[in-house]
């Protein structure tokens, strides 16, 4: 499966499509300097249960480190994903999010 990006302004999103059908979608935002948000998550029946929504989250903290952006997930799902990845730890601190 390839994830694919595409950015809007102040926002955009990590998604994966077969067929010109959205399988799994991740949207963010870029509300200032240096952050990036994630907002929502979204994988539809057909993925679910496969890991495609954590490979969208670890997508973002990729994008996030390259781009020396730190990380605030509104994303209930992200921050659980991102709790449990300390190789990110550089681009998400779990206590500031608190």
């Amino acid at each position: 499966m390839e994830i694919k990006h595409e950015t809007i302004e102040n926002a955009g999103r990590f998604y994966i499509e077969e067929e010109s059908i959205n399988l799994a979608q991740l949207d963010y935002q870029l509300p200032g300097r240096n952050i990036l948000q994630i907002m929502h998550t979204e994988v539809s029946k057909d993925v679910e249960g496969q890991g495609v929504g954590k490979l969208l989250v670890l997508e973002a903290a990729t994008y996030a480190r390259k781009n020396s952006l730190m990380i605030k997930p509104i994303c209930s799902f992200a921050k659980v994903v991102l709790d449990r990845s300390v190789e990110f730890a550089d681009v998400y601190n779990a206590e500031k999010d608190n």
